[in-house]
């Protein structure tokens, strides 16, 4: 077992979920089975690890989140300094709306650890469906899927 596939793999597969079976397998010389083995189980297993914790304390981050916008507020009016407004309507906020409309869970569930990093899309995912008991089993479903056509990519290239 080569420990340092699967430290970059797991590593990687937290954060960067799209791209990480490409970075392990063109790193560190993946040329057999056994090594796209090693990449498929160490990202998965990564992404399920970073997507229970970031799904699971999405609302305490959320909250902690909206404090910090609230303190910030209130030292910029007790500092009687111009405030800076952010835009509410970016293209990124459109466009996770216009998923969520269109496409809708599954949409949400497939794309956000595609198109967002892994801790970024349960958060957007956990915000949107979190009541729905179905949400997360989807979101882990979806990750295996993605990370097992990847390596059979992977393997169709050997």
């Amino acid at each position: 077992m080569n420990w340092g596939l699967v430290s970059l793999g797991f590593g990687m597969g937290m954060f960067k979920f799209s791209v990480a079976h490409w970075v392990a397998y063109h790193s560190l010389g993946a040329g057999s089975i056994e090594t796209i083995l090693e990449i498929f189980v160490s990202v998965t297993a990564g992404a399920w690890l970073s997507m229970s914790f970031f799904f699971f304390s999405s609302s305490l981050l959320m909250r902690k989140a909206a404090e910090k916008r609230a303190r910030t507020l209130e030292a910029y009016l007790k500092s009687g300094e111009e405030i800076k407004r952010k835009k509410t309507f970016t293209l990124f906020n459109k466009s996770i709306v216009w998923i969520k409309r269109n496409i809708g869970i599954y949409g949400i569930t497939f794309l956000a650890p595609l198109l967002l990093s892994i801790p970024v899309g349960s958060i957007v995912c956990a915000k949107f469906y979190g009541k729905q008991k179905q949400i997360f089993p989807l979101m882990m479903l979806f990750s295996v899927i993605y990370s097992f056509l990847m390596c059979l990519w992977m393997y169709g290239s050997l």
